[in-house]
């Protein structure tokens, strides 16, 4: 397979101004180094037309911007080849769509979002993962990515990532017995409009460190309500359990990181697991909520806290006191704790009394805190994620036969 290339399209009536379109477009193909460029379709024909010109082009990878234009969207469904190549991105909170089959949907996210279509659209082919599902519904699944030695099917020679830096890739070793999991749990204030492909790079710069990693979707409060996001988490967590059947998995060995809100998530479902097996070996916390009572308080990201769990500290004290990473102190499972300086005070507030008092309790914690704004804890590229792969390292090895890393 040769290297791809970035075909960006916008449809008609899109309100969006090219300029920063192509800012972002520039930006992001210099970051992932590949060749890229920008189209304007002027009507649902020609915007078609770019899809399936793409489809017959396998190097092409594609993000498409509808528009408003019922004709534009009337392209969301178009089938052929080029569907599993395309990733469509509405700038505005349309709500999920029906997409052809082989295609993803993002949504929701502004302009700015439109670096993480990019990015989705790239990592996906690049790196492809197996997607496991464990429940009916379309956000009930999880991306399954095994080291290049480790994974039976072809891969492709290809630069680096985003970050710019090479892939750790591990040397031939088919005989270094089952892999160490890391679970990803995305954040994004538990809102509908972010998703897994937030964690694709980690994603793979795990893999490509000796993990398996099990990238979980699952559904957020917003659309759903809070039982539901809880549930999905557990029961993404319990198909391990299934997946290992088919694949090289130690689940004495599992490791689950969460970004954000995906933080109070990792950190809760290790305590709910805690002594079941398989349990968690290491719960790491990269930016987390770990505070959800002053959260609810402090009215973080717009009252996203009593939004998720559906109602104030007052109102469900019982939801908070099972949700609140502060409140399940001492969790029983050793912790990675992570904060970057340059992120939210609050969340550096939180972090810090969080790591004092779980520290206090007894359990074994370490708190990891170095320079980097909110997303630098899920860039493969930044110090402190490399500081967390460390500690990772220290706690989880990864085993290697002789002969190998």
């Amino acid at each position: 397979m040769t290297d791809l290339h970035l075909v960006v399209v916008t449809g008609p009536r899109l309100v969006a101004d090219p300029a920063l379109l192509r800012q972002i477009v520039a930006a992001e193909c210099d970051a992932l180094g590949l060749p890229g460029r920008l189209e304007a379709a002027a009507d649902g024909e020609a915007l078609g037309k770019v899809l399936l010109d793409g489809g017959r082009d396998d190097t092409r990878a594609i993000v498409a911007l509808p528009g408003a234009d019922p004709a534009g969207r009337s392209m969301l469904t178009l089938p052929g080849s080029h569907a599993s190549r395309t990733v469509w991105y509405d700038v505005t909170d349309t709500g999920p769509a029906e997409v052809a089959a082989g295609s993803v949907h993002l949504f929701g996210r502004g302009i700015q979002g439109l670096t993480w279509a990019i990015r989705h659209a790239v990592h996906r082919l690049r790196h492809p993962a197996r997607r496991i599902s464990y429940g009916p519904h379309p956000d009930q699944w999880a991306d399954l990515r095994l080291p290049p030695d480790r994974d039976a099917r072809p891969q492709p020679v290809l630069p680096p990532d985003h970050n710019g830096r090479p892939l750790p890739v591990l040397p031939p070793d088919h005989d270094a017995g089952p892999l160490p999991v890391a679970v990803l749990l995305h954040g994004g204030y538990w809102r509908s409009i972010w998703g897994a492909d937030l964690m694709d790079a980690l994603s793979i710069d795990l893999a490509g460190r000796g993990y398996a990693a099990w990238n979980l979707e699952y559904r957020r409060p917003d659309r759903h309500g809070w039982d539901a996001t809880t549930a999905d988490v557990a029961a993404g967590f319990a198909a391990l359990a299934t997946a290992a059947r088919e694949h090289p998995l130690d689940l004495g060995r599992t490791a689950v990181l969460g970004h954000s809100a995906g933080g109070q998530l990792a950190l809760r479902l290790a305590a709910d697991v805690a002594g079941i097996a398989p349990a968690v070996s290491l719960a790491v916390s990269l930016a987390g909520v770990l505070d959800l009572g002053e959260g609810a308080l402090r009215r973080i990201s717009s009252g996203a806290v009593p939004a998720a769990l559906g109602g104030t500290p007052d109102e469900i004290p019982e939801v908070y006191a099972a949700a609140d990473p502060l409140t399940r102190l001492p969790l029983g499972v050793p912790q990675l704790i992570v904060q970057g300086l340059d992120d939210d005070l609050d969340l550096v507030d939180f972090n810090r009394r969080y790591a004092a008092r779980g520290q206090r309790t007894g359990d074994e914690l370490v708190h990891v805190e170095q320079p980097g704004d909110h997303f630098a804890v899920i860039d493969p590229a930044s110090d402190i994620w490399r500081a967390t792969t460390a500690q990772m390292g220290r706690r989880l090895p990864v085993r290697r036969s002789v002969g190998g890393m």
